[in-house]
């Protein structure tokens, strides 16, 4: 059965709401800072820490990683809408990991959901079903 995680824009996140072209252009950033520090250290870490290739299909509505070696197979996010505890509608990227996914997939979705929800200080409800908060809250 796939799993899911959600970044949730609520109150006090740097952004409201965000596009698939937001998603993948925040997942190059990364893909980018990590070959730089892969230099720094005189490794292709970057290959190590981003080992996907942004695929595509024809439907705009989500895109997917796909695997460059045998330990990762896919993840796929897209934006969306979910309810909060309230019963409002609040916006958010959907993380899903299908069924075919690998614990490598896993471990990655993890390290991506944390780093996009760090980066928009989201409220990030992982695959477990537990909330890390990286909004400000009172």
């Amino acid at each position: 059965m796939s799993q899911s995680a959600y970044i949730k824009f609520v109150q006090g996140s740097t952004v409201e709401a965000m596009t698939l072209e937001d998603i993948r252009s925040k997942l190059l950033h990364y893909r980018e800072q990590t070959a730089l520090t892969g230099s720094q250290l005189d490794w292709d870490y970057a290959d190590a820490a981003f080992p996907y290739t942004i695929e595509s299909k024809q439907d705009d509505r989500w895109f997917y990683l796909k695997g460059t070696n045998p330990l990762y197979k896919h993840i796929i996010f897209g934006p969306g809408e979910t309810r909060s505890a309230a019963g409002q509608s609040v916006p958010c990227v959907q993380v899903v990991l299908p069924d075919e996914a690998t614990h490598g997939d896993k471990a990655k979705a993890n390290e991506l959901c944390k780093y996009l929800a760090k980066q928009c200080q989201a409220e990030l409800t992982m695959f477990n079903g537990r909330t890390i908060y990286y909004n400000p809250r009172k």
